[in-house]
């Protein structure tokens, strides 16, 4: 499951970083409910606010009786792959944090920032333990949110696809050609010294 090092040469980021992408193409494999929560671990471990850790990782197994509701969230399209993978986790962050000085609740505006974090390193430990992952947010989120039992404090943010990878001629003419990992932009058009450039 390596990038093609044409599609990711010249960077000086970690060989685990280069190589993690989002495939599409999976193999309808189960996976046990102990290595689904070991991925889900490491998201555990992100750093956070005060550490709040506002995530919230809610999961559903292939031939488990959540799966087909999981899917049925989906858009067509991402439902089409997305039907053959082994896990679908939905993520969501509480946006406010307990104050406990004033016996309340206050807004935490770094809900989104550090549930991100904590995606990554699902993902990052889901390609270490041999598992592809593909974040996605197209699916209706009315209705998962509402499926899902999530509160009103809490905002749902994207899906993340876990399974087996399979060859990319197992996806329907059109998707085939699209399996291959992503480029990047370069990083003299993200990172900036100083302060954003102008024009």
């Amino acid at each position: 499951m390596t990038a093609p090092v044409s599609a990711r040469g010249g960077s000086h980021a970690a060989p685990f970083i280069l190589q993690r992408w989002s495939p599409r193409a999976f193999t309808p494999a189960d996976i046990s409910e102990a290595d689904l929560l070991a991925l889900l671990e490491a998201g555990r471990w992100a750093p956070s606010a005060y550490n709040h850790q506002p995530w919230r990782f809610i999961h559903a197994r292939r031939d488990t009786p959540d799966w087909e509701r999981f899917l049925g969230w989906l858009v067509p399209f991402n439902r089409s792959w997305a039907e053959h993978a082994s896990a679908i986790v939905y993520v969501a962050s509480r946006r406010v944090t307990d104050d406990t000085k004033n016996g309340g609740v206050r807004a935490n505006p770094t809900h989104a920032f550090d549930t991100g974090a904590a995606s990554v390193l699902v993902q990052l430990q889901a390609w270490h333990n041999g598992w592809a992952t593909h974040p996605i947010s197209g699916f209706d989120h009315a209705l998962a949110h509402e499926g899902l039992g999530l509160p009103e404090d809490h905002d749902l943010h994207a899906a993340i696809v876990i399974g087996r990878q399979a060859a990319a001629d197992t996806l329907p003419e059109g998707l085939a050609e699209r399996e291959q990992p992503s480029d990047r932009l370069p990083l003299a058009d993200v990172v900036f010294p100083g302060r954003f450039p102008v024009g």
